[in-house]
């Protein structure tokens, strides 16, 4: 069985917390049912993917009578025709920012996976008080000033590098990914998937207050498996702060709402 840290009992409230590896999408709509009415989930997409990253955890939360979005970034996915060196950081916080103005959202959960950890600390700048708890999933927590190029892998730095000296748009990631990024079984399709990234997103400063901190219900999730430092840097500062919640699920890749979206959904139900 599939070992998980937690390293505070707040999200357990009001709900038991049973065979988190084998749980069934069955169990999670129960566990929806059973620890409150309908809520409302706002996910944001890391670097090259999309809101097809997402569908398997979706699926499962819009069974149990939950209204979810997962919006593709501007020039990501199935809006990739929009890709353009015009896209920075501020239109994917606008992106975010105006789904949840335009759809009048209350209440939100903001799940912010990878590189969406900017731009979900940018949004919450803006509906913060439209947003009752967030999940940060292997996620960066950025500091006022700092740009996604700063913390990047060095692989995704090399590549912003030749983005900009070819003139090109966006970042290509890369051709084939490890399993510490996404389970075999699932490489083929995410590989078919992913598309360049507005590279104008990486290079542009971060402004934040402290906004995300602010956020009454904080979830941090890492994802060890997948090597990164600012990762852990982040999961390692939410532990030593009483107003955050930190999970590890040690056996997942850094795609975990391919690898485990039965796990992944019922520990978000739990944190919204």
């Amino acid at each position: 069985m599939t070992k998980l840290h937690v390293t505070r009992r707040r999200l357990l409230r009001g709900a038991t917390v049973v065979g988190l590896a084998g749980a069934s999408a069955s169990g999670v709509i129960e566990a929806a049912h059973a620890q409150a009415a309908r809520k409302t989930f706002v996910f944001v997409s890391g670097a090259f993917c999309g809101g097809w990253i997402w569908r398997r955890v979706t699926d499962r939360l819009e069974q149990g009578g939950h209204k979810v979005f997962a919006p593709s970034l501007t020039g990501l996915a199935d809006r990739s025709h929009l890709l353009s060196k015009d896209v920075n950081l501020d239109t994917h916080i606008a992106d975010v920012v105006n789904l949840i103005k335009w759809e009048s959202l209350e209440n939100v959960c903001l799940v912010a996976w990878s590189l969406a950890g900017y731009v979900g600390s940018g949004a919450l700048e803006s509906i913060g008080d439209r947003v009752s708890s967030v999940v940060w999933l292997d996620a960066f927590i950025p500091a006022d000033g700092q740009r996604a190029a700063d913390t990047a892998a060095e692989p995704v730095r090399k590549g912003i590098q030749a983005a900009i000296e070819k003139g090109e748009a966006g970042v290509r990631g890369s051709a084939k990914y490890p399993p510490a990024v996404v389970a075999e079984r699932d490489r083929v399709f995410a590989e078919s998937k992913v598309t360049p990234h507005p590279v104008g997103a990486y290079l542009q400063p971060i402004k934040v207050t402290g906004a995300l901190q602010k956020v009454a219900k904080k979830t941090y999730v890492r994802l060890p498996k997948f090597p990164m430092p600012p990762f852990d840097k982040a999961l390692a500062e939410c532990k030593s702060d009483k107003s955050w919640a930190t999970f590890e699920l040690p056996d997942v890749g850094h795609m975990a709402m391919l690898d485990a979206p039965d796990r992944l959904s019922e520990l978000i139900l739990q944190a919204a």
